[in-house]
C-alpha cells in the first residue's frame, strides 16, 4: 500500500520524538461494525448481526470470516502508519467493539487519532477489585432451590463468567462431584489453559473454561509472572471468593484455624464457572485486558458476566460516564443476551461514589446481613469490654495475668512503638509472656497491611501465651474492623473508650520501679467465646463502605436521570472460598476460606440468583431479569422495619439512618419473589441507544464512534428509558413519564397506586389495567413540583395484582423553580 510523502515524513518525525518517549497502552476503535452489529455492506462478507438479546453464533463461518477481516484491517492500519518494531498490538477486539489495543508512544497515539478510519483513541486506565451463611439468609434452600429440583439442580446448564483474579481449581467448592458429575455444555466454546507447572488443565467440568489476559499489564511493566502467575491460577484470593459465592458447590465445610464456621454454598451451586483472569494481586488490572476478557467471554457463549471490578478513575478522554470502551463493550454484551452484573463500588458512605453507571449493567450495593460476630474481655475489676474476634474462650471461671508487649521487651532499647503491635516475637521475652494474656496495640501498620491480626496470634502462640488482646487507641474515621479467625483466644477492642478503660485498669494494677520497669503484673482478665455468630433482626442494613448515589452522567459529577445502585445484596463479612496462594488479605494467607467484605462480594450474589432466574426463564432478556430482581426486592428488614444504612454522624462515629434508593436502589434482593415477578419492564439495545442519544452532553458522533449506530431514536428525556425505576434529577413544573410492563404470567388485573414525599406530587394513570399473558401495556407517572427543598424526594409506584403479584418501582426526583 502506497503512502503519501507527507505522511511518511510525519511518521519519521514522530518516530524521532519517540526515541525518548515512554510507550503506553491505548484502546483504539475504528470505522466498521463489530460482529455483533454488522448488517452487511462489505463486499464478500454477509451480515453477522444478532437481534437484541440473541446469542452470537460463534460457530458460523460468516462470523469467523468477518472476524478475520476486521483483524486484518486492524493490522493494516498499524502497518501503514508505523514500522515493525515501533509498536506492539496487544489485542484485536472484533465481537463487541471494532478496534484494538496497542502499545505505542503518546506521539504515535496522536498520529493514530488523526488517521483515516480511526474513530477514537483512549489511553488505557486501571481498574481495581471492589473488595456462607447468605443462602439461608436469602431463603434459597427452602424458597428457591426446591422449585428448580433442589440444590443439586440449581443453576444447571447456566454458565457464569468471572472477570477477576483467577481461580484455585483444587478447591472443594469447584470440584466435579463424583456422585453427580457435570456433563458437557454444548453452547459453551471457551478454552481451558493448562497449568504451566503441573501441566494439568484448569477445567474439570465444574470449571468449564479458564483463560488469562495480561498483555496490557505486561506492556505497562506491571506484570510479574512469579507472583501474578501467567495462567488462570488465583494469586490473590478475590477471584476464587467471588466465583464460589455465585456458583460454588453446596455444603462445603468452612474450616479455618481448626474450627468450622458452617457450610458454604454458591447461590446457584450447579451452575458452571468460566474464568477470565484479568486482575492481579499487586496492581489490579487494565481496561484493555478486561475488555479483551469480556469480548472473549461473550464470544465463548457465557450467560452471565460477573464484574467485581471498577475503574480507579475515569478515562482521560471520556466526556460521559456511559460511553467509553469499557461500557460500550458491556452494552454489546447485553445486546448478545448476556446478563451483566457489576459491583457498585466501595467509596461509601459519601454521596456520588458509585463507579457503575450505565443502565444496561446491574449495579449492586452491599448489605450487612443478619450474622455478626461479637466477643468480650472481662477484667479483674468486673468491667466487661466489647470487642470482636472469632476465637475460642480462655478457660472458664479462670482469669489470667495481662502483660503488655512494651513491658516484656527483651531489649529495653527496642523501639516500643514498633514492638507493641506484636508482629515480632523475637523482641519479646517468652518467659514473661508464657501462660499470660499478651496485650498489643493496634497501629497504622494494620491499616496499611504490613501488620495483621493473624501475625499477632502467631506471636502470642509461639511465646506460649494463653491468648491476646489487641487494643485500638486511636482510629481514623472510616477504619473498618472485621473479625478474624484465630486458633487461640484473642480479641480486638475496637472502641477507643473501651481501650482506654483497659489501659487505665492495666496501669493502676501494674506496679513499677522508678525507671518504669514493671515490678509486678496484677491486672487480670478473661476472653469470651467469639466463635458463634449472633443473628440480628435489624438485617439487612446498607454497609458503611457501599458506594452511594446519586448516579452521575459525566465527570463534572452532574446528576444523571438514572438510579444507581440498582439493588442491594449481602456483601459484608462473607465466608467463601480462598486461594492458599492469596495475599489480598494478610489474615487469610494459606487458608482455603476467608471472610471478607465489599461490593465485590455483593455482585456475585446477584449473578448466582440471576442464574436461577435464567434457568427457569431461559428466553428472558437481560433487562427482564434485571427487572424481576428489582421490582420484587424489599425495603424492609427482617423485623418488618424500613431498612437502615450505616452512616457517619457529625463526630465521625458510625450511626444508623433510614436508607434511601441512593443507598440500596430498589431494595434488598428477594430471590423467591424474583422467580415469579408477574410483570417486567423490558428494554433492548435500541432503547439503550435512545437513552444515550437523549442524554445531554453526548453528541451523536461520539455515540457512533462506539456503537456504529446513528441517533435515529430518542426518548425525549433519559428518564423515559423503560427501566424499573424513575429518576428525574431536575424537575421543573410537571413532567409525565411513560413506562411499559409486560406480563410474564397468566392474565391478571393490576391496580396502580403511588406515594411520594410532600415536596413532589405524584399521580398515575390508568388506576388499573388487565394484562393478558405475554401482553404489554403502558401507564404514566406524572410528577409535579410542590415546593423546592434543594434535596431529593423519594417515593414509589406499586402495581398490585389480583393473583398476588406485587411490582414495586422506586421514584426519585428533585424539584426546581426553573
Amino acid at each position: 500500500m502506497m503512502r503519501s510523502v507527507e505522511s511518511v515524513f510525519t511518521v519519521i518525525f514522530l518516530l524521532g520524538l519517540l526515541v525518548n518517549g515512554k510507550s503506553e497502552v491505548y484502546i483504539v476503535t475504528i470505522e466498521g461494525e463489530p460482529v455483533i452489529s454488522y448488517k452487511g455492506g462489505v463486499d464478500g462478507f454477509e451480515a453477522t448481526a444478532v437481534d437484541s438479546d440473541e446469542k452470537l453464533d460463534v460457530t458460523s463461518d460468516l462470523v469467523t470470516s468477518y472476524s478475520s477481516h476486521l483483524e486484518q484491517r486492524h493490522n493494516t492500519i498499524l502497518q501503514t502508519l508505523f514500522d515493525d518494531g515501533n509498536y506492539k498490538k496487544l489485542y484485536s477486539y472484533k465481537h463487541l467493539i471494532n478496534g484494538f489495543a496497542v502499545h505505542i508512544s503518546p506521539e504515535q497515539a496522536e498520529l493514530l487519532r488523526h488517521a483515516p478510519g480511526v474513530k477514537s483513541v483512549d489511553k488505557d486506565w486501571k481498574v481495581r477489585r471492589l473488595t456462607t451463611h447468605t443462602p439461608q439468609f436469602l431463603g434459597l434452600p427452602t424458597g428457591v432451590w426446591p422449585t428448580g429440583g433442589g440444590f443439586d439442580r440449581a443453576g444447571d446448564g447456566i454458565v457464569i463468567a468471572f472477570v477477576d483474579s483467577g481461580i484455585s481449581p483444587q478447591h472443594p467448592s469447584f470440584q466435579n462431584q463424583v456422585s453427580e458429575p457435570y456433563g458437557p455444555v454444548p453452547k459453551y466454546r471457551g478454552k481451558c489453559e493448562v497449568d504451566p507447572d503441573t501441566k494439568k488443565s484448569f477445567c474439570n467440568g465444574k470449571i468449564i473454561g479458564a483463560q488469562h489476559f495480561a498483555a496490557a499489564a505486561t506492556a505497562a511493566g506491571a506484570f510479574n509472572p512469579s507472583v501474578d502467575f501467567a495462567s488462570p491460577l488465583d494469586g490473590d484470593g478475590h477471584g476464587s471468593h467471588t466465583a464460589a459465592i455465585a456458583a460454588g458447590n453446596n455444603g462445603i465445610p468452612v474450616q479455618v484455624q481448626g474450627y468450622e464456621f458452617g457450610k458454604a454454598s454458591g447461590m446457584a451451586p450447579r451452575a458452571r464457572i468460566a474464568v477470565y483472569k484479568a486482575l492481579y494481586r499487586m496492581f489490579g488490572g487494565f481496561v484493555a485486558d478486561v475488555v479483551a476478557a469480556i469480548d472473549q467471554a461473550v464470544y465463548d457463549g457465557v450467560d452471565i458476566l460477573n464484574l467485581s471490578v471498577g475503574p480507579n478513575s475515569p478515562p482521560a478522554t471520556a466526556k460521559t460516564t456511559f460511553l467509553n470502551p469499557f461500557d460500550a463493550t458491556l452494552l454489546s454484551a447485553v445486546k448478545a443476551g448476556v446478563f451483566v452484573v457489576q459491583a457498585s463500588g466501595n467509596g461509601g458512605p459519601a454521596a456520588k461514589t458509585i463507579v457503575s453507571y450505565s443502565p444496561w449493567i446491574v449495579s449492586v450495593a452491599a448489605a450487612v446481613d443478619d450474622r455478626r460476630y461479637k466477643n468480650h474481655l472481662t477484667l479483674g475489676n468486673g468491667k466487661i469490654l466489647a470487642g470482636i474476634g472469632l476465637s475460642p474462650s480462655t478457660s472458664p471461671n479462670q482469669k489470667f495475668t495481662l502483660v503488655a508487649a512494651n513491658d516484656v521487651l527483651l531489649d529495653s532499647s527496642a523501639v516500643k512503638s514498633s514492638s507493641s503491635d506484636c508482629q515480632r516475637p523475637e523482641v519479646l521475652n517468652g518467659n514473661m509472656v508464657k501462660g499470660n494474656i499478651l496485650l498489643c496495640g493496634y497501629s497504622f501498620n494494620f491499616v496499611s497491611g504490613s501488620a495483621s491480626v493473624r501475625k499477632v496470634a502467631q506471636t502470642a502462640k509461639s511465646l506460649g501465651a494463653i491468648g491476646f488482646v489487641l487494643a485500638v487507641e486511636n482510629a481514623s474515621p472510616g477504619t473498618k474492623f472485621d473479625p478474624v479467625p484465630v486458633g487461640i483466644p484473642g480479641i480486638l477492642i475496637t472502641d477507643v473508650s473501651n481501650s482506654m478503660d483497659l489501659i487505665d485498669y492495666y496501669n493502676v494494677s501494674t506496679s513499677r520501679d522508678w525507671t518504669g520497669r514493671v515490678k509486678s503484673f496484677k491486672a487480670i482478665g478473661s476472653i469470651g467465646d467469639g466463635l458463634e455468630p449472633i443473628l440480628y433482626k435489624s438485617a439487612p442494613m446498607v454497609a458503611l463502605f457501599s458506594a452511594r448515589g446519586p448516579n452521575i452522567k459525566d465527570y463534572k459529577f452532574q446528576d444523571a436521570d438514572l438510579l444507581k445502585p440498582d439493588i442491594l445484596a449481602p456483601g459484608s463479612l462473607i465466608w467463601s472460598s480462598w486461594s492458599p496462594n492469596g495475599t489480598d488479605e494478610a489474615n487469610y494467607q494459606g487458608e482455603n476460606f476467608a471472610m471478607i467484605s465489599g461490593t465485590s462480594m455483593a455482585a456475585p450474589h446477584i449473578a448466582g440468583i440471576a442464574a436461577l432466574i435464567k434457568q427457569k426463564h431461559p428466553h428472558w432478556s437481560p433487562a427482564a431479569i434485571k427487572s424481576s430482581l428489582m421490582t420484587t426486592s424489599t425495603t424492609l428488614d427482617r423485623g418488618e422495619r424500613p431498612i437502615m444504612a450505616e452512616q457517619y454522624s457529625g463526630s465521625e462515629t458510625m450511626t444508623f439512618v433510614p436508607a434511601t434508593p441512593f443507598d440500596y436502589g430498589s431494595g434488598h434482593v428477594n430471590p423467591r419473589a424474583a422467580l415469579d415477578p408477574g410483570l417486567v419492564f423490558d428494554a433492548g439495545y435500541e432503547d439503550y441507544l435512545g437513552f444515550l442519544c437523549t442524554t445531554p452532553g453526548i453528541d451523536s458522533h461520539e455515540i457512533g464512534n462506539y456503537t456504529h449506530q446513528p441517533c435515529n431514536y430518542t426518548l425525549g428525556h433519559p428518564y423515559n428509558l423503560n427501566s424499573p425505576s424513575i429518576t428525574v434529577s431536575h424537575l421543573v413544573g410537571t413532567q409525565t413519564i411513560t413506562r411499559t410492563v409486560t406480563n410474564v404470567e397468566a392474565e391478571e388485573t393490576y391496580t396502580i397506586t403511588a406515594r411520594m414525599a410532600p415536596a413532589i406530587a405524584i399521580e398515575t394513570s390508568p388506576p388499573a389495567m388487565t394484562i393478558g399473558p405475554g401482553a404489554s401495556q403502558k401507564f404514566t407517572v406524572t410528577l409535579t413540583v410542590r415546593s423546592t427543598t434543594g434535596t431529593y424526594s423519594f417515593g414509589e409506584v406499586l402495581l398490585k395484582g389480583d393473583r398476588g403479584h406485587k411490582v414495586r418501582m422506586p421514584v426519585v426526583a428533585m424539584g426546581y423553580d426553573r
